[in-house]
């Protein structure tokens, strides 16, 4: 009998967590309004400097009122951002993770699939343009 492997490292148990990794763990549970760490943080945990230069960025973009900055994109967006771009890049966890989040924010299965769908068009035509080799004849004006 082999035991069940979740990744190429084993994760670290929250009751193994220490010091700064404990804090990051803490910080995590808070910022998300969850009561466990995911095997995600868990297994970046490994390498802490890791863990915490990732937790650091993402808590940046993600949960931007944490960090006492007004975003300019709501919750709903950022989450529909990172599910369509982890749908594109294949990743699963990140898929499921995204997509729970955004159930947590009240998006129903319609919702999903326009997003999917919107996903999928843009990485054709992506696919498509850069492919024939097209070059933009449109462009957006230049910001202030």
């Amino acid at each position: 009998m082999s035991e069940e492997r979740v990744a190429t490292v084993r994760p670290m148990s929250e009751d193994e967590a220490t010091g700064r990794v404990a804090d990051i763990f803490d910080d995590i549970r808070r910022t998300k309004g969850i009561d466990f760490v995911p095997v995600f943080w868990r297994t970046l945990a490994i390498h802490p400097h890791q863990l915490e230069m990732v937790w650091s960025n993402l808590k940046q973009w993600m949960h931007p009122e944490a960090v006492g900055r007004t975003p300019r994109l709501d919750a709903r967006t950022r989450e529909i951002i990172a599910l369509a771009v982890s749908a594109t890049n294949g990743c699963a966890y990140c898929v499921n993770s995204h997509t729970a989040a955004l159930r947590k924010l009240g998006v129903d299965d319609e919702t999903l699939g326009e997003v999917m769908s919107i996903t999928g068009l843009f990485n054709m035509t992506n696919a498509l343009a850069d492919g024939y080799q097209i070059e933009p004849d449109v462009r957006p004006p230049l910001g202030e």
